[in-house]
């Protein structure tokens, strides 16, 4: 677990081309998480988007898997200064996963099922595109369950043969019922016990467009809109959905940008 002092005293640098009127933390790679801290009131940009601040000047930012090489930071203050950093992006090398068995109908779903799909499909990015005005996830980040590392961010994944789209978050294989905890505070914006691919699912809001994801879940022991703490337990590891056994599916999204949460946690706890 990374609490925020450690967090900042570990990664924070002052960018010299903003005249150590904004910090960031240095994770300028695909998958990353950017936490910055500029002067209350000033407006940040970033490739010509706002990006929301906090009344104390906080923001975050971050990089998908296939993200360029470069990004432009634009910062306004609040005196009628300005400045602009280009953040040089780290690319990546992503593995290739073979996985086999999958009933057919997971792989390439019957017509009957693509407006379930869509449906599901809709609600989840409207629950990704909300940004609210919380600095909960100041509380550090977690592993949000123990056991084996099986799937990894980023790994291109051919299910039965057939290419899909590349792997967003990490898998953490366990026994059913192994206990899956909150990695950050925030409030549950989903608690849904049978989506088509991604079956028992929880989503919690962090604050600022960061929303986490837990996936294939048995059990769910939160609902929509209760708030929850840091290592709160909010259901148990199963195998439902689109999995060839147990393990959770651990995501981490700011807007419409799928992060890495491997980028932000120490190593596995015993």
């Amino acid at each position: 677990m990374i609490r925020l002092g450690l967090f900042l005293a570990a990664f924070l640098f002052s960018l010299n081309a903003l005249a150590d009127r904004a910090t960031l933390t240095r994770n300028f790679t695909q998958g990353g998480l950017v936490v910055g801290q500029t002067e209350p009131g000033a407006e940040v940009h970033l490739d010509g988007k706002p990006v929301m601040v906090s009344p104390e000047g906080r923001f975050v930012f971050g990089f998908g898997r296939d993200f360029k090489d470069s990004a432009v930071l634009d910062i306004s203050y609040p005196d009628g200064q300005s400045e602009t950093k280009t953040l040089a992006i780290t690319k990546r090398d992503y593995q290739i996963e073979h996985v086999d068995g999958l009933p057919p109908s997971k792989v390439t779903p019957s017509p009957e099922f693509l407006a379930r799909i869509r449906k599901e499909n809709a609600e989840i990015a409207r629950i990704r595109a909300i940004e609210t005005p919380e600095n909960w996830f100041l509380s550090g980040w977690q592993w949000p369950a123990k056991g084996r590392l099986s799937g990894v961010y980023g790994s291109q994944r051919v299910l039965n043969g057939i290419p899909k789209r590349p792997h967003f978050g990490l898998d953490i294989a366990a026994p059913v019922g192994t206990p899956v905890v909150a990695s950050t505070d925030g409030e549950v914006r989903m608690a849904e016990g049978d989506l088509f691919y991604t079956g028992g699912t929880v989503m919690i809001d962090h604050g600022y467009g960061l929303v986490s994801v837990y996936s294939h879940l048995s059990q769910i022991e939160v609902t929509v809109g209760q708030m929850v703490r840091q290592g709160e337990k909010i259901g148990e590891i199963g195998a439902t959905g689109r999995a060839t056994g147990p393990h959770l599916d651990w995501r981490l999204n700011w807007l419409e940008e799928r992060l890495d949460p491997e980028l932000l946690l120490g190593p596995m706890p015993e």
